[in-house]
């Protein structure tokens, strides 16, 4: 779904700079092109090939040892980083940060390790755009740590894509910080969700967006019908930091389905429009798949805009299976099921966005709406560095999409004459001098992409 422009002139001067921007900002980036035109997905299907050879990678398996286990999966993955940055002058930092962890899924302590590499931005880089990925698998019985687990597509593919994205992206250079993360013990419960989360929060990064990649990589459903068209994007539509007071108003005011998230959900949407043919996005309003859930529900806990992206068609004789055949159905997640021409289209996706976020001004901060018994509505926000301009965008309260919208020029406050707060939902994004857009910003903590404060309870298990 592509959100249509309106854009209505002589609303006020801008300068000169602000009308190119203005004029940039609706044609395409011939650098994205670019971009995804370099995806190889023969370089990806060799980084699950090597990731199925270790055996197991549950989150308990063999340390020691150099051919198998999570142990062998992990220093693989820094290798491979290692040998990017090697690549690229040394432009990516390799960090492993890690937690001894026990839990109901990990009753002896253990050692849980993320594999990140950080590709420092030229202008704003505390402003961090992550993309990531779980290495370890699984059997049936998520506490078996000795069988053969291949997680060939859950989540090799997810690995390779963050792979895949640091080969590509490392050879440019963006005014946002990149991070190219191999989460470990997803499995046993979000473990190295938490732990990058925990990291990022340390590290006093603003995190724009977490592009989570988990299940990406077939394209036969359980109904044996093959689709390569489409991928879904799952985005919450309230923030999981909320505060009841934040609530409150939310409930009176709107927001349900304008958190951080889902207009960054909205915003990977359009990258896929406009930039990838015969591939498109599903937006999924829920957090994760209906009583599931990926790394990405981690960051949002700590209050960072995350979506999770997951294949079209899922087929579950191919996820936490033994591997086995019964009455002549193979169960197990192994290489034969993963499609690399489709994987390679959702690295395109992933790869895009990363660079258009990367390449944006950081989303408006502050945005603020006036209006209430009054004919026309106000909206007003904070200049943010690197942005020579602004764009205000309305839609129906109903529609699934931004469809309206108004130059600012380089102002901070629009005054949108004849059209009643109470009947539309409104935003802003920020614009660079060449072109490049900034997702759009719903105005209040609702909508906020900053939040404050410590990261939410965790549900129970």
């Amino acid at each position: 779904m592509r959100a249509l422009s309106i854009a209505l002139a002589g609303l006020m001067l801008v300068s000169a700079s602000g009308a190119s921007a203005q004029t940039a900002a609706g044609q395409e980036q011939a650098l994205l092109h670019q971009l995804a035109g370099e995806i190889r997905p023969e370089r990806m299907r060799a980084d699950i090939e090597a990731l199925v050879g270790f055996g197991t990678r549950h989150t308990m398996s063999e340390t020691r040892s150099d051919t198998r286990g999570i142990g062998a999966a992990r220093r693989w993955a820094q290798g491979q980083f290692e040998a990017i940055s090697r690549d690229c002058g040394g432009c990516l930092t390799v960090v492993t940060p890690s937690d001894t962890v026990t839990g109901p899924r990990v009753p002896t302590p253990t050692e849980v390790v993320n594999i990140v590499a950080i590709q420092r931005g030229a202008g704003d880089p505390n402003r961090v755009i992550i993309i990531s990925g779980h290495i370890d698998s699984r059997v049936t019985d998520v506490m078996n740590f000795t069988a053969d687990a291949p997680g060939a597509n859950d989540d090799a593919s997810g690995v390779a894509a963050v792979l895949e994205a640091a080969r590509v992206l490392s050879k440019h250079r963006f005014d946002a910080t990149l991070v190219f993360a191999a989460l470990s013990g997803e499995e046993q419960g979000l473990l190295g969700g938490k732990i990058l989360a925990d990291y990022a929060q340390a590290q006093g990064w603003r995190v724009e967006a977490n592009l989570n990649n988990d299940i990406v990589g077939n394209s036969e459903g359980q109904s044996g019908v093959r689709d390569t068209t489409r991928v879904r994007v799952f985005s919450e539509g309230t923030k999981t930091v909320e505060t009841e007071a934040q609530e409150e108003r939310r409930r009176y005011n709107g927001g349900e389905v304008d958190s951080s998230s889902r207009n960054l959900a909205r915003f990977v949407d359009g990258m896929a429009d406009r930039y990838l043919a015969n591939f498109d996005v599903d937006l999924i309003y829920r957090t994760d798949r209906y009583g599931r859930g990926g790394d990405q529900v981690e960051m949002l806990r700590h209050g960072f805009p995350a979506v999770r992206i997951s294949e079209g068609a899922e087929n579950y004789d191919r996820q936490h299976q033994d591997l086995r055949v019964e009455d002549g159905v193979h169960y197990g997640d192994t290489l034969d099921g993963v499609d690399f021409a489709y994987l390679g289209q959702v690295a395109r996706l992933n790869i895009v966005a990363m660079a258009a976020l990367a390449n944006a001004p950081a989303s408006p901060l502050g945005v603020t709406i006036e209006g209430a018994v009054k004919p026309d509505t106000t909206i007003k926000w904070q200049a943010v560095p690197g942005a020579a301009g602004y764009r205000v965008w309305w839609r129906s309260t109903t529609a699934p999409q931004w469809t309206h919208s108004r130059w600012a020029g380089s102002a901070t406050e629009l005054v949108l004459r004849n059209i009643v707060i109470d009947d539309w939902f409104f935003g802003v994004s920020a614009v660079s001098e060449d072109g490049y857009e900034s997702p759009v910003v719903f105005p209040g903590p609702a909508g906020s992409f900053v939040s404050v404060g410590d990261p939410a309870p965790r549900p129970a298990n």
